[in-house]
């Protein structure tokens, strides 16, 4: 009976003693516990604490493609965009004396087995004078394995663009962003591009654009009803 009497007190003086101890361990603070915590490798503080970076712009490859870039049904029906109601004016003809007379349609022509040309080809020998169709503003000068060198241009309006394609070389002067008259010298024709080196011509095409107004994407339109002389 006695050596159980000694147990028992035992246990109890060394659970008094455990409880003092835990008593005096300081309780560690949250917010210390959260500052110390190790931040995830390559994670800014800015977005552990929620505070996310805008997302990267991403910029498309086009020196492959074969603009414009068409935009999907899907795509139409989301924006609540569709076929354009209203057409560009009369444009002018873009190749140096050449005559509307002279033209022939080849918007419908068909290129490979699923695609039509959607554009207008204006033969002329390689460094005649390419003008604007119309007043408006250079969008982009680009280089294109298919189109070679390019002039985009939009109407005041931003409705529309016109692209002058397989350019031999721009006109002096002729800059992004720059406003330009009916008329005005941009380039002059060349065999850049996908062009046939024998068969030197302007390609142009008109390109009804899609609400966010992006330079290589749109609704090609036919040029050849709304070519004008003058």
């Amino acid at each position: 009976m006695k050596w159980l009497i000694t147990f028992i007190l035992g246990v109890l003086v060394g659970a008094a003693i455990l409880f003092v101890a835990l008593q005096d361990v300081p309780e560690k603070p949250a917010t210390e516990v959260a500052a110390t915590a190790p931040a995830a490798p390559g994670i800014p503080a800015s977005q552990i604490e929620g505070q996310l970076p805008p997302a990267p712009v991403v910029v498309p490859n086009l020196e492959d493609a074969d603009l414009p870039l068409r935009p999907t049904p899907d795509a139409n029906a989301a924006t609540g965009s569709a076929a354009p109601t209203t057409m560009p004016g009369k444009l002018l003809v873009p190749v140096q004396g050449i005559k509307s007379a002279q033209l022939t349609d080849t918007f419908y022509q068909p290129r490979g087995e699923q695609r039509q040309h959607e554009a207008l080809d204006i033969m002329a020998p390689t460094g005649t004078p390419v003008v604007a169709v119309a007043d408006g503003k250079v969008a982009k000068l680009f280089h294109s394995k298919p189109g070679g060198l390019t002039v985009y241009q939009f109407d005041p309006t931003g409705q529309f663009a016109y692209y002058y394609a397989h350019l031999d070389r721009y006109a002096d002067g002729i800059a992004e962003g720059m406003e330009v008259k009916r008329g005005t010298l941009i380039g002059y024709v060349g065999v850049t591009g996908n062009s046939d080196p024998n068969a030197p011509h302007l390609h142009f095409a008109v390109v009804a654009l899609t609400p966010e107004k992006q330079w290589w994407k749109g609704t090609p339109l036919n040029p050849f009803p709304l070519m004008s002389d003058q």
